[in-house]
């Protein structure tokens, strides 16, 4: 396993950053300059969405046109960049997390650019949005050049260096105290988590301020969706596991809400694993129920298997404490059974 205090596993994320962030700054000067290069030509406000005729029955104002794209893609780079930031050297060195990283980052930037490209282009010297040129094939071009992008992006990430899985460990076991009442707590946080509860809510109050001020008349519709966002990165910010006698409960947020209580005679065991988002399916409630991971961030893992046979993980730091005593909960539930 690559140690991440490797020097060379150091330097590979010393080289990886600052390529991202290139990326990050590339993209949103293009959705900027683009229509700030070519305003004189192009109608205000601009055809923006288009029915199943392929016309245009839809329209943004200009100004709305170029900082609604760039507000989102600065969210989702700025995401993207301070999860790398975050990240120890070991996650960035896991070729399949750093590919899935790529390819999220290519995707969604090629997605914006393509978007913008096609709507610049069907209202380009059209006088009035309604004028604007129909779209058909551009649609599969919108759909496609994404995914390419994104593909290119997850080859990108698969180059260079690849950290080794650690052998999983022994399933921890601690002795309980006759008499005592042991308890043990203990959370995890997601800096990306919070970068995108404070980006988002930021962007949707400047959004809401310059939409109040009537310098942009279609703002709004952008500001609940940022408002929902920088919600869901506030729960999805931390996450918080007790163990008690009686159960294990789980609640995640600041506000510890919502919250998941389980029983512990409906515990098997627990133990510990690394697990990563690029392997569970992203960040948040990963998998269905029965096999379910709770991922705020990579690495250290609690997993619990129910009597039903389902498992949940949840990264918490400490996990093997957590484990250990579960494990010593349910034996002292149960002594005939051989653990």
């Amino acid at each position: 396993m690559t140690d991440p205090r490797d020097t060379s596993a150091t330097a590979f994320r010393t080289r990886f950053l600052p390529a991202a962030a290139v990326w990050a700054v590339l993209v949103a000067a293009v959705l900027v300059a683009v229509p700030l290069v070519l305003a004189g030509r192009l109608p205000d406000p601009l055809a923006t969405h288009w029915g199943p005729s392929g016309r245009p029955d839809g329209s943004m104002s200009f100004a709305a046109f170029v900082l609604f794209p760039a507000v989102l893609w600065v969210v989702v780079a700025g995401i993207g960049v301070g999860v790398g930031v975050a990240a120890r050297a070991r996650t960035l060195v896991r070729r399949a997390s750093r590919a899935f990283y790529c390819a999220a980052l290519a995707w969604a930037g090629g997605l914006l650019i393509t978007t913008q490209a096609f709507t610049v282009a069907a209202n380009l010297d059209r006088g009035h949005w309604t004028r604007a040129a129909g779209m058909s094939w551009q649609v599969a071009v919108v759909v496609a050049a994404p995914i390419a992008l994104g593909a290119l992006g997850w080859l990108a990430g698969r180059r260079g260096p690849d950290a080794s899985p650690a052998p999983p460990p022994a399933e921890p076991v601690i002795d309980l105290s006759p008499g005592k009442r042991p308890v043990w707590v203990s959370t995890a946080t997601a800096p990306w988590a919070s970068w995108l509860t404070l980006v988002a809510l930021a962007a949707a109050v400047v959004i809401a301020a310059v939409a109040r001020s009537g310098l942009i008349r279609d703002g709004w519709g952008a500001v609940v969706p940022l408002a929902l966002t920088g919600v869901v990165g506030a729960v999805l910010s931390s996450v918080s596991v007790r163990v008690v006698p009686e159960a294990l409960t789980v609640s995640v947020g600041p506000l510890r809400w919502p919250l998941r209580r389980v029983r512990l005679d409906r515990v098997e065991r627990a133990w510990v694993e690394e697990r990563y988002p690029a392997q569970v399916g992203g960040w948040g409630y990963r998998g269905l129920p029965g096999r379910a991971t709770i991922m705020i961030r990579g690495g250290e893992c609690l997993v619990v298997r129910y009597t039903s046979g389902g498992e949940l993980g949840i990264t918490v730091d400490d996990a093997a404490a957590g484990a250990a005593l579960l494990n010593a909960l349910i034996a002292r539930q149960h002594p005939s059974v051989e653990r």
